[in-house]
């Protein structure tokens, strides 16, 4: 029961992400800066009903294996991105049938996407990993959703890379390839170089002269 608790506990924050994709895609119409920005800030939403109830997102979660890395800590991690590529995908398919209109846009971003290089990809993960680490740890650390209001926009904004947003994405445009599969390992990838960059770098302490 503890497996499939891990597990459901990925899948209701895969769920958030995908509310959040969707309300992203709504508003992205012709791609315009306002559009997208406008889309970029709803897609918060995901991230702070996430955070508050306490669901398991792995890329809010990657950033403090440095200080927490034992048996059960890596469980919680690895069953939670199992459940968020479970919902992101089924939940991705549902919005390709239920809300058809949405996922011409979805189409047209993965196929840009898949035209990146394996660097690109992996920089643009890696940088998304960073400002996830700060939205969660600021909320964690300071009680407050500032992190989570100005993080998730700019990573969005800035063209960087969500391994669970872009599973998501991926099923609504019905893109499904090894192609497609590289470019999300990549992406985890980066994410996870990105969330744990910056712990672990605070973990360095300088030798006494």
């Amino acid at each position: 029961m503890k497996i499939l608790q891990k597990i459901i506990n990925g899948a209701m924050a895969g769920i958030m992400i995908a509310i959040g994709g969707s309300v992203f895609l709504a508003c992205y119409g012709d791609g315009s800066v306002l559009n997208r920005t406008i889309g970029a800030f709803f897609f918060s939403i995901a991230l702070l009903c996430i955070c508050y109830k306490g669901y398991s997102l792995y890329t809010g979660k990657i950033g403090f294996i440095p200080e927490k890395h034992d048996g059960d800590a890596f469980a919680v991690l690895l069953l939670g991105l199992l459940g968020n590529l479970i919902a992101t995908v089924g939940l991705g398919l549902a919005v390709r049938y239920a809300i058809p209109n949405i996922c011409s846009v979805a189409e047209a971003i993965c196929a840009s996407k898949l035209t990146q290089s394996f660097g690109q990809t992996l920089i643009r993960g890696i940088f998304c990993g960073i400002l996830m680490y700060l939205a969660v740890s600021i909320y964690r650390d300071k009680k407050t959703v500032v992190g989570i209001l100005f993080c998730v926009p700019v990573f969005i904004l800035a063209g960087f890379e969500h391994s669970i947003a872009n599973m998501f994405y991926f099923a609504a445009a019905e893109s499904f390839s090894l192609d497609t599969v590289v470019y999300i390992l990549v992406v985890v990838l980066g994410n996870t170089i990105g969330g744990m960059l910056l712990p672990l770098l605070a973990m360095v302490k300088p030798k006494q002269v």
